[in-house]
This record gives structure tokens, sequence and C-alpha cells, in this order.
């Protein structure tokens, strides 16, 4: 059986949003190069398109982790399948996430990163579910606020479904 997907936020609003961040990022970090760490595998298209349209100079990693499995409701249990392969230490650091959710994962990858001695560490977000929160996250930046919906697309899944949406679809 299909799932049905419908448009929460526009294939053209997102692409102006992340145009917009990605404008904010250039003036705050202009002069430095900033090192995007992308949160595998949501945040792909996301750091992608962001970072193509960066004014300064940028740097990439990925980290993998994982709370959610196959479902619609996060386990609570973060573990982490994949560090980073290079040194962060005194570097700028933006960790680029898909979404914001119940904010575990985040604080995870948050504590393991500034363990690694960064001299700036900012977190921003495509989508912020702030219903949702157990644990606070600061967030130095997010695209959209949305409610408490299951999402997919534009890198977001439904068992590794629907990522290669253009758009944000709430999954019904």
């Amino acid at each position: 059986m299909e799932e049905k997907v419908n448009v929460l936020i526009s294939e053209e609003e997102v692409s102006a949003r992340i145009k917009e961040m990605a404008a904010e990022l250039s003036r705050k970090y202009r002069g430095r190069t900033v090192h995007l760490i992308g949160i595998l595998k949501g945040s792909i298209m996301f750091m992608a398109e962001l970072s193509k349209h960066m004014t300064v100079p940028v740097t990439m990693d990925f980290l993998a982790v994982s709370s959610y499995g196959s479902g619609t409701v996060s386990s609570g249990n973060v573990t982490l399948k994949m560090d980073l392969s290079v040194d962060i230490e005194g570097r700028d650091v933006v960790v680029v996430e898909d979404i914001l959710d119940s904010g575990r994962t985040l604080s995870y990858v948050v504590e393991l990163l500034k363990e690694k001695n960064p001299d700036t560490l900012k977190v921003i977000t495509l989508l912020d579910k702030p219903d949702r929160r157990v644990i606070p996250v600061e967030l130095e930046m997010t695209g959209f606020e949305i409610p408490d919906r299951f999402v997919v697309g534009y890198g977001l899944d439904y068992a590794e479904k629907y990522r290669n949406l253009p758009f944000i679809g709430a999954l019904d």
C-alpha cells in the first residue's frame, strides 16, 4: 500500500528559504572557512543546496546517527553509525540537520562534536518541530517551523522512501 503525501512546503518555498539561509551564513562567516557537517542521510539535499549558494569557502564532512529505524517515531536511542573523516579542532563548524524533532539526536551530536574542540559550533536545521521537543537544542538558524506531523521529501524519508521528493510533504 502506498502512503499519501500532501505538500506541506512547496519546492519553491524550500529553495527560496535555503538561499536566504546561505546568504545569512555567508555574512556571518565572511572572511572565514565554514566546515559543514551533515547528518546522514536526511541532510544531504539540504546541505548540497545550501553550500551551492554560500559565498565563503566551505569544507564538508558527514556523521551518520540513527534513532528511527524504519518507524515514524524515534526510538529515543541514538547511536553513532559513522564518525567524521577529518579533524575539526579549531574550525568554524556548522551542523546541518534536516529536522529537529525530540532534540535527542542533535543533543547527542553537539556533545560529541564539542569533545573534538572546534573553534565555533553552530546548528542549523531545515525543519523544526518544537511541539515534539524533549531535550532543548540551541539553533543558529531554522528554515521552517512545522506542526507535529511526520514529514518526508527533500532528504527526509519513511522507510528509505520519498527522500527524492523536491518538496516537504506530510505523510498521511
